[in-house]
């Protein structure tokens, strides 16, 4: 659960640099790594724009290039790999998300279907890792939404 409205929420996870931002951020899962995310002048919000993240993870170079398939405005959006995808984990991918209001807030479900690697060492990566990391993706991605629209809580409240 999300605490904002769909649109409020959509137009939050509609920036691909924000749903991406996991990435960009050098961590252990990310092997120390971080992405890039560059934009087409449609800035990845709207069907056929085109995204591109580039980066090194673990030593190697990976890119990746996504267009935008569907977009339905508060409540759905989807993006896909155009070309041949150099990552480690994962192959082609189909992910998205979806809201659905419910009174003031909204359930955020973000989904990834993806295939793995077909060539060494990434295949074999994949076979190991592809599952773990695509859950820890989407999982971020719920989790990153729900953090923006979290209640602040302010110090020195009186407490009861």
């Amino acid at each position: 659960m999300v605490g904002a409205s769909a649109d409020r929420v959509f137009a939050h996870v509609d920036d691909p640099a924000r749903l991406s931002s996991h990435m960009t951020e050098s961590s252990w899962r990310m092997g120390g790594g971080r992405m890039r995310v560059d934009l087409d002048e449609r800035r990845g919000q709207a069907v056929g724009s085109r995204i591109r993240l580039k980066g090194r993870v673990l030593g190697f170079e990976l890119a990746v290039e996504e267009i935008v398939t569907e977009r339905d405005p508060p409540l759905r959006k989807v993006w896909e790999t155009a070309g041949t995808p150099k990552l480690l984990v994962i192959g082609h991918y189909r992910m998205g998300f979806e809201l659905s209001p419910r009174g003031p807030d909204s359930v955020l479900r973000v989904f990834i279907e993806y295939s793995r690697p077909t060539r060494a060492p990434a295949s074999w990566l994949g076979l190991v890792f592809g599952d773990y990391y695509a859950r820890w993706c989407v999982q971020r991605m719920i989790e990153d939404a729900a953090r923006q629209f979290a209640p602040v809580h302010h110090e020195g409240a009186a407490r009861i």
